[in-house]
């Protein structure tokens, strides 16, 4: 491989050689976000004269401890708000005009970080793609949004500062891809959870659209509040930081340890109604709900492959002890409660909501006592159906769109979790020989062959629009249409299924109205249950 020094219009990096595959880590792409520059866009970063090191991730966005699949042993720790740095993965700097897949992680819009041994991009490179990874702003620092921020050079807005951060790396992306054997004009985004919500309000965003083609969404659709919702959350904190009056001189003062234990008090009093955290729809970088402006062609053109694990819920009920506890009377309050703070009580009867599951559960062979509902209803709620509705608007527009249902089932906790929710991620990266992730994933041939053909579909997928396309093993991936609702299953088993769980998503759909009206509502705030509800 020729030498693995790359002129950026910075300065010049080196990275490293890696059997075979060109790794940089750690490369800004903005400056730090601190002092003046908090809660404002990124800015580009200063330029260097020297050769700089590209070989150690960069530190994660000040964040709470993390949880599950954000960390394992031997992941890095070091934080700072110093953290707008990503990470590649290339095949060769050759002048080759390879896919770039850039991946948005996940973590509820306050956790997580590139630089998690789950998201390593060398397995999925070795198909064929340029892989980047990177940091942007979380929690406060990343979502806070009130019109004290304004500024008129701002180009409009008062929040999205993670979501600014994502299209400042793209611009990066776009305007170096070639020097690392990358194509700028095929760039496909792809996301997880919160970094596919992400994604949702990219593909709603004006700004960003020219800076990529495609994009993936995994277990995550559109989602954003309105500026009413951010601006009580924003003065819900400077109440827990005591400023009596909210004002961006005075949250610049805070130390970010105060603002990380405002941000959990804040967390942990709204976490009924949804996460605090998240897009905005502003007047900036987002001008409407990515839900209704997605519906309305603002994706036109752009290819799509979303899908969603089968049992998803599970994993935010597993650790609450409780759920155990839930009887037919308690998963009736459940229901009913999530119903009624989304303003839907009158459209949709919490007991015909549970009783459809059941029925069509009971047709499938598939165990209906009230924890599995719970899983199952929960899983519909905040996942499949917005994913589908999503689907089903972008079908209406120019590009191509794709469903999968993934639904391999994880060894860990006696098989309690089922196919949860991040389960898939290691089989799209090909992490899974990390002995911490195998507890997760299991290990053996079956393994290795599903994520070998879903690193081949994603790749293919990059490469053409088509993840049944060229040297794929999954063959036969239907394009999805509103009236075939053709989706490929993931799992022990691969193969083109139509329509799968049509009852449940029918009855629901049917109920909630034009396309956005759900999303809109943020549904979001469902959560495990606590004791007593």
């Amino acid at each position: 491989m020729p030498g693995l020094v790359v002129e950026t219009r910075h300065g010049r990096i080196r990275g490293t050689d890696e059997d075979g595959l060109a790794v940089f880590r750690g490369v800004p792409y903005a400056a730090a976000p601190v002092g003046h520059r908090r809660f404002r866009p990124p800015q580009p970063p200063e330029d260097w004269s020297d050769v700089r090191e590209a070989n150690s991730f960069g530190p994660m966005c000040p964040q709470p401890p993390a949880a599950g699949l954000e960390s394992i042993p031997g992941d890095p720790t070091e934080q700072s708000e110093d953290c707008l740095t990503l990470n590649i993965w290339s095949p060769g700097l050759d002048g080759r005009r390879r896919p770039v897949m850039v991946f948005l992680h996940g973590g509820g819009f306050v956790s997580g970080s590139s630089s998690v041994a789950v998201y390593h991009g060398a397995a999925l490179a070795r198909h064929g793609a340029v892989v980047v990874t990177l940091n942007y702003r979380l929690g406060v620092l990343g979502w806070l949004a009130h019109p004290v921020f304004a500024a008129p050079d701002d180009g409009g807005g008062f929040g999205n500062w993670g979501l600014r951060d994502q299209i400042a790396a793209l611009g990066f992306v776009r305007e170096h891809a070639a020097r690392f054997g990358g194509d700028p004009g095929n760039v496909t985004i792809f996301g997880e959870s919160a970094g596919a919500m992400c994604v949702a309000a990219l593909l709603a965003a004006p700004v960003a659209r020219s800076l990529f083609r495609r994009a993936i969404m995994q277990s995550g659709a559109a989602a954003a509040v309105g500026a009413p919702e951010a601006i009580r959350v924003a003065e819900a904190l400077a109440s827990e930081l005591g400023i009596d009056e909210l004002s961006r001189e005075g949250l610049l003062a805070q130390p970010v340890e105060e603002l990380l234990a405002a941000q959990q008090a804040v967390g942990a009093a709204q976490q009924a109604s949804g996460l605090p955290f998240q897009p905005v729809v502003d007047g900036g970088v987002l001008l409407r709900h990515p839900a209704a402006a997605i519906a309305d062609g603002s994706a036109d053109g752009a290819d799509l492959l979303v899908g969603t694990n089968r049992d998803e819920w599970a994993l935010f009920t597993f650790s609450a002890s409780s759920v155990h506890e839930i009887d037919e009377a308690r998963l009736l309050r459940l229901v009913r409660s999530t119903i009624r703070a989304a303003g839907l009580t009158d459209t949709i009867p919490a007991e015909e909501f549970i009783d459809r599951h059941r029925k069509a559960r009971v047709a499938r062979g598939e165990p209906v006592d009230p924890p599995s509902l719970y899983t199952a209803l929960g899983t519909d709620w905040v996942f499949r159906i917005p994913a589908m509705r999503l689907l089903t608007a972008q079908t209406s527009h120019h590009g191509r769109a794709y469903a999968y249902l993934f639904d391999w089932e994880t060894p860990f906790g006696g098989g309690a979790l089922g196919s949860c929710h991040a389960l898939e991620l290691p089989f799209v990266f090909g992490t899974a020989d990390n002995p911490f992730v195998a507890l997760f994933t299991g290990s053996g041939p079956d393994v290795e062959a599903l994520s070998e053909s879903m690193r081949g579909a994603w790749v293919a997928f990059a490469r053409t629009g088509d993840p049944s396309a060229g040297a794929s093993t999954v063959r036969d991936w239907p394009a999805y249409t509103a009236r075939e609702r053709g989706t490929m299953r993931l799992g022990r088993v691969v193969e083109p299924l139509s329509a799968p769980m049509e009852a449940e998503r029918a009855w629901l759909d049917g109920r909630l109205g034009p396309y956005g009206e759900l999303e809109t509502r943020s549904l979001d705030h469902v959560r495990a249950p606590a004791k007593g509800t």
